[in-house]
């Protein structure tokens, strides 16, 4: 049977979604989550690939604003939602999808696509490079000490309810967005995900958590943490573990207020935490960094749908000036040479027939787009070619973030 590759009518997307549940491994998911994803999905910018009356391929994009270096919020699709049945697979619906998909994403006009992997040897293919890296940590607060700045004991804490407080944490949130490359300017309805508090979340502990960060002076929230506690007890007593979900802060003070409460919460031993930036500010505060067993994974991968609009809507951290030549096989109108003009103010980027400085292909263009992996360490394991001396050094100082490391702060 022939199979069909359209976008995703509203009335087909629970057999779209319950396909994706399926490649997912096929656990069902509380019905409040998936009313939330409904509700979320943009249909118009999702595909299915069906056979007969059956979805075997599914593919999503959302239209987030993500952060870039400059602090400029730039359209992004954010690839989502993909899927094929395992009945399916080898015979090009994946291509098909990323195919179309990669072609829609050009027509609106955006200039990036960013995804998070479920299996990260997939994507390198269609383009995307690894882009931004996130820390998980496990803290043994029983004897790791935190040493805090000035003004921690100034800040107020207090408990609050999740939903009553969205509003101020949102605000914390928002504020945040510009500072660092690679967060996500929260879109109508994506609040919500935050607060997503199913048994499934839970994993028996505690139903969510909140506690705001507040100054004496009026100012109002300025930063928050929600968690989770698991209790668990053992030969020595209590040995609860503190689950760290979100934290955002304003200032030094206000973000190492909220750490310290997190290591001091009675009967728990231990703060786990899955995804925080790799420069997080506590591992510079903590007593003893062996024993908060840190760990670094992949996250966000970037691919440059419009070479050219791409380079021109970020700023540089240094002067640059080069001619970039650029392999993509895959949406070949970004093939060929580009001239990349910028500094900390702004950039230019044009078609040219100047010789080139540098050679690279689209997906290591992708990995050192938000300045969190040098263009000089791509060169070393050979995936950069400098054609010109000098231009490489050039480049890799411009690319780099000057400020706060790239940082996901949720995935989609």
């Amino acid at each position: 049977m022939t199979t069909e590759l359209r976008v995703l009518r509203k009335e087909d997307w629970n057999v779209w979604y319950d396909n994706l549940v399926r490649a997912f491994g096929g656990s069902p998911e509380p019905p409040e989550e998936r009313e939330l994803w409904d509700a979320l999905t943009l249909h118009d910018r999702s595909l299915g690939v069906w056979e007969g009356d059956r979805c075997v391929g599914t593919a999503g994009a959302f239209d987030f604003r993500l952060a870039v270096p400059g602090g400029a919020a730039v359209p992004a699709a954010g690839v989502t939602m993909v899927g094929v049945a395992a009945t399916h697979r080898r015979r090009g619906v994946l291509t098909s999808m990323m195919r179309r998909q990669l072609d829609d994403i050009r027509s609106w006009g955006e200039p990036l696509a960013v995804l998070t992997a479920s299996e990260p040897a997939i994507y390198g293919r269609f383009g995307y490079g690894l882009a931004t890296r996130r820390l998980a940590a496990d803290i043994d607060t029983a004897r790791v000490r935190l040493s805090v700045p000035p003004g921690t004991d100034d800040v107020r804490l207090r408990y609050a309810d999740p939903a009553e407080v969205l509003d101020a944490c949102e605000a914390v949130y928002a504020r945040r967005v510009p500072e660092r490359p690679g967060m996500l300017a929260r879109r109508p309805g994506w609040d919500r995900v935050e607060l997503l508090d199913t048994d499934r979340h839970r994993s028996g502990a505690s139903p969510l958590q909140c506690v705001v960060a507040e100054r004496a002076d009026g100012a109002g929230v300025v930063g928050y943490a929600r968690f989770r506690v698991k209790s668990d007890w053992g030969p020595r007593g209590a040995e609860g573990v503190v689950q760290l979900s979100a934290l955002e802060a304003l200032d030094p003070a206000a973000r190492a207020a909220l750490w310290r409460f997190l290591f001091d919460i009675d009967l728990t031993s231990s703060v786990v935490a899955h995804r925080l930036p790799v420069d997080e500010p506590v591992l510079h505060l903590v007593s003893d960094i062996r024993r908060c067993a840190l760990r670094f994974t992949d996250d966000l991968y970037l691919r440059l749908v419009d070479v050219g609009a791409a380079l021109r809507v970020r700023t540089y951290q240094a002067p640059l000036d080069v001619v970039f030549e650029v392999e993509d096989s895959f949406c070949p109108w970004n093939e060929g040479r580009w001239r990349l003009t910028g500094d900390p103010k702004g950039a230019t980027c044009e078609r040219t027939a100047d010789a080139a400085d540098l050679s690279l292909s689209v997906r290591e263009l992708g990995a050192a787009y938000l300045g969190g992996v040098s263009l000089s360490a791509l060169a070393a394991a050979g995936l950069v070619r400098e054609l010109r001396q000098g231009a490489l050094a050039e480049a890799s100082v411009g690319f780099l973030a000057s400020g706060p490391a790239p940082w996901l702060p949720h995935g989609f």
